[in-house]
């Protein structure tokens, strides 16, 4: 198991701090730092949060994005996830408020992802929201930018040209399609596999495409606003180094274990690319968990194959 360190070190595999994001990132040094994902606080008091007015919440998060653009590497990328302040039924959408932040270190805006899900608070005065946003900023033009390792599966996976000079080849790409900028991710409510104590708990899944997509191998992987360790616990998990604080003590602990549990290979997570459930059609997870196990039954079967034993 690699290990897992209270204070910063460019030697350990995580990196998970129980204190104040503020100090502990001015710890960290310049350009180190490939990935930024975080999804900080709405603002909308929540009991890890002390509200206060949106010209506060500014500032700090001001605060705190000004650093991590200190710590981004030339070819980095930072990821804010973020929803709506809401107050009195009124909504304040965070992204758009916190946009010039980033604009003023003149960092390029890739994608304005939407991560929508079905299940939420049910609103009475407007409708319900069902999704979330993702700034993906960039520092430079020069990015890391791994589309191949996200690839989901293509609609029509044996769709043929059917004319032209490539007729009979296969007219899309044979390891899955651009997940475009719209994604279909469950969020952690109660019946999810990687549900804790957190309210409001950000999905490995949404976590490890961005990982995957925008790191390789050993980069160091930073979420100033840790809460119970997806980050780090998805860095790791993808042979990357994870690095965060979180302030509470209770959220810190399951941050840790959850973290060395992914390191160990036990940590129980929901599956990329799994399809959502549709109580309509249950045999498509039905015949996606059939998939999985013929593939675990291949992996373990001693056959000779090719005149080898596996």
């Amino acid at each position: 198991m690699g290990s897992i360190v209270n204070k910063y070190s460019d030697k350990a595999d995580a990196v998970i701090n129980n204190g104040s994001c503020y100090d502990f990132v001015k710890t960290i040094p310049d350009q180190s730092v490939k990935l930024v994902v975080t999804s900080p606080p709405y603002n909308i008091g929540k009991k890890y949060e002390k509200k206060s007015s949106l010209k506060e919440y500014y500032n700090k998060q001001e605060q705190i994005i000004d650093e991590c653009v200190r710590i981004l590497a030339d070819d980095g990328s930072i990821c804010w996830q973020i929803g709506n302040f809401v107050e009195n039924a009124e909504i304040v959408p965070l992204d758009i408020l916190l946009y010039s932040i980033f604009q003023k270190h003149d960092l390029k805006l890739r994608n304005r992802i939407i991560w929508q899900f079905g299940h939420g608070l049910h609103a009475s005065k407007r409708f319900s929201g069902r999704y979330e946003s993702i700034l993906w900023f960039t520092k430079t033009d020069n990015y890391i930018f791994n589309l191949d390792s996200v690839r989901i599966p293509q609609k029509y996976p044996s769709k043929r040209y059917f004319k032209g000079p490539r007729i009979g080849e296969l007219s899309c790409n044979p390891l899955g399609k651009n997940p475009s900028d719209i994604w279909d991710i469950p969020n952690v409510k109660n019946n999810h596999v990687e549900k804790t104590i957190h309210p409001c708990q950000f999905p490995i899944e949404l976590v490890e495409r961005l990982v995957l997509s925008l790191t390789n191998e050993n980069d160091l992987v930073f979420d100033p606003f840790l809460g119970v360790g997806s980050t780090t616990a998805a860095a790791v998990k993808n042979r990357r180094r994870g690095i965060g604080c979180e302030i509470m003590e209770e959220y810190y602990s399951i941050a840790v274990e959850r973290t060395k549990r992914a390191m160990e290979g036990r940590l129980k997570t929901r599956p990329m690319n799994k399809p959502i459930y549709d109580p309509k059609n249950p045999k498509i997870n039905l015949e996606y968990e059939l998939e999985k196990a013929t593939e675990q039954l291949t992996l373990f079967d001693k056959t000779p194959i090719y005149g080898m034993t596996k």
